[in-house]
């Protein structure tokens, strides 16, 4: 199926602050990655969400006291439970559960990224009084669905799941297993109305992983660029391929 232009398209910065530490603001690869966003924001349809203001609004939602225990969903829930911790004090320790989607011929499939099942790599939470389960987005939630309904029925009952960003019409497929707390919620339906990425993903490879393939970025999908940035496309891709082989010569 052809990829829709959705009306609202949402794009997370966590690409700036990375190449800024990097590569130094002075950079070409910095200069390029500010042209990028000006690029994309030449489309009015083009939201750009930030770190601070999603916590912000999360925070605002009411204190919590320590959890005893947070699970971050893959490196970028982990990230994330740490970022949010670092200004709430809410997840003291905090513990990676490595889980993704992959493409495959018939569709998607969740997969483990570490040697172990997720039902290891979730095993002895039962000894925690309070878990947080933490993930940055929640888009089609088949991630955090998957990894909730994982949890044996008494763990659940003392977990509570939290997000920087969801998709509205998504959340009700998440909270009859565990309350959600989102900082940023669209509304709008899946792909059509509202869409949501990471700015990182339009550059890094890993973005889109595929069995038995090498892991893509989005730019490496031209015609997904194509219907998100339909009036810019050709110059998000080249700024797109250029950030990212010089952010590999940083590596």
């Amino acid at each position: 199926m052809a990829t829709p232009t959705p009306r609202t398209f949402y794009v997370h910065d966590d690409l700036t602050e990375d190449v800024r530490r990097r590569a130094g603001e002075t950079s070409v690869v910095f200069r390029l990655t500010r042209r990028l966003f000006e690029t994309l924001t030449r489309d009015t349809r083009v939201i750009v969400l930030t770190l601070e203001e999603q916590i912000r609004e999360l925070v605002a939602q009411g204190e919590r006291a320590p959890f005893a225990v947070a699970v971050g969903v893959g490196r970028a829930g982990e990230r994330v439970a740490y970022q949010i911790n670092a200004r709430t004090g809410w997840f003291p320790l905090v513990h990676r559960v490595g889980l993704t989607r992959e493409e495959r011929a018939t569709g998607y499939a969740l997969v483990s990224t570490t040697s172990q099942p997720l039902g290891r790599q979730l095993a002895g939470l039962d000894a925690f009084s309070s878990i947080a389960v933490v993930d940055d987005t929640v888009y089609s939630g088949l991630t955090l669905q998957t990894l909730l309904g994982a949890l044996p029925a008494a763990v659940r009952s003392r977990t509570r799941a939290f997000c920087l960003r969801a998709v509205a019409e998504t959340l009700p497929r998440i909270t009859p297993l565990a309350p959600i707390t989102a900082g940023f919620t669209a509304s709008g339906r899946l792909d059509v109305d509202v869409s949501l990425i990471n700015a990182s993903g339009l550059v890094n490879r890993g973005a889109i992983r595929r069995e038995g393939q090498p892991a893509l970025a989005f730019y490496e999908r031209p015609e997904w660029i194509r219907a998100w940035f339909p009036d810019h496309a050709a110059e998000v891709l080249d700024l797109c391929a250029r950030v990212s082989d010089l952010l590999r010569q940083e590596e």
